[in-house]
């Protein structure tokens, strides 16, 4: 069995995305690991190359400024690299600049896909989620995010990268059949100090809006107001990834938890019941569990 892990990168270093932990978080159960990089306005390709390792291979692209509209440039950017993989890898495992695994799981990710190596009805591997938000010790809940999405696919060329890089499809937009696993993708895009945030939010909304847009939805000139979501948020007493901690020890901003809590709306007082009787975000759903 052949495992290629994949990614795209563009900015990373200017806009401190955990993009290194990211790719050594899976690293040890690749066999080769591509990543795209953009052209950058940093040290992007030179930064990646700092990890060493004789399993990476780059690829250099030219991101497309006029497919920015709903964040298409970044399924387009996702879809190259996949198409570069060799075609003797069995599986393809992706992941995202800001997504990170636990070493935990490592062997549950690697057995699932022995399991399900040889039953072809199987096109992907279903990632239960962590999404971080303000800190690292505070999560969204469940109604509040996607809670599962595909990270591992077989390497089949008719499946491609869905709308902005979130999942993946196949032939003519039909939904992956996939098997949910007993693995935690950790999602640390929402957490960073207010100014980077206020940076890297304004980087990301520039892939889905106009100036005018971004103008009105970022208003803070030099800070992100993280307080300004409607975020219903969830304690998290478990334990990081190791190559996550040393940012979670450096974390010097505050948060105060009973400001979210005070300004819950009628909305967020649906989401704690719906919550309350079912582990996953009943309105999203960009598979099919088999």
């Amino acid at each position: 069995m052949k495992i290629t892990g994949f990614t795209i990168a563009r900015n990373v270093v200017k806009f401190g995305y955990p993009i290194k932990e990211s790719i050594q978080s899976i690293l040890p159960i690749c066999d080769e690991f591509l990543i795209s990089v953009g052209d950058s306005e940093d040290n992007t390709l030179e930064y990646l190359k700092e990890i060493n390792s004789p399993k990476i291979k780059f690829i250099e692209t030219t991101w497309n400024e006029t497919l920015m509209d709903g964040g298409k440039v970044l399924a387009v950017e996702t879809n190259i690299a996949f198409q570069n993989i060799d075609n003797k890898s069995d599986w393809c495992f992706y992941i995202q600049a800001d997504e990170v695994v636990h070493e935990k799981y490592l062997t549950n990710i690697k057995n699932a896909m022995l399991r399900y190596l040889d039953d072809k009805q199987v096109e992907g591997l279903l990632f239960k989620y962590h999404h971080f938000y303000h800190s690292y010790n505070l999560m969204l809940a469940p109604s509040d995010y996607y809670q599962r999405e595909i990270r591992v696919i077989r390497n089949n060329k008719s499946i491609y990268s869905y709308r902005d890089a979130q999942g993946f499809r196949i032939d003519d937009n039909r939904k992956l059949n996939v098997k949910l696993i007993d693995a935690y993708m950790y999602h640390y895009g929402m957490v960073r100090p207010p100014e980077k945030m206020y940076k890297k939010q304004e980087s990301m909304l520039k892939y889905y809006y106009d100036d005018e847009y971004i103008k009105n939805k970022l208003d803070q000139p030099d800070d992100y107001d993280y307080y300004k979501k409607d975020a219903y948020l969830i304690p998290f007493k478990e334990t990081h990834p190791e190559l996550m901690q040393p940012y979670v020890d450096e974390m010097d901003w505050e948060v105060d938890l009973n400001r979210y809590r005070k300004n819950h709306s009628l909305k967020n007082q649906l989401k704690i019941f719906i919550d309350k009787y079912t582990p996953i975000n009943p309105f999203y759903s960009n598979y099919k569990i088999i």
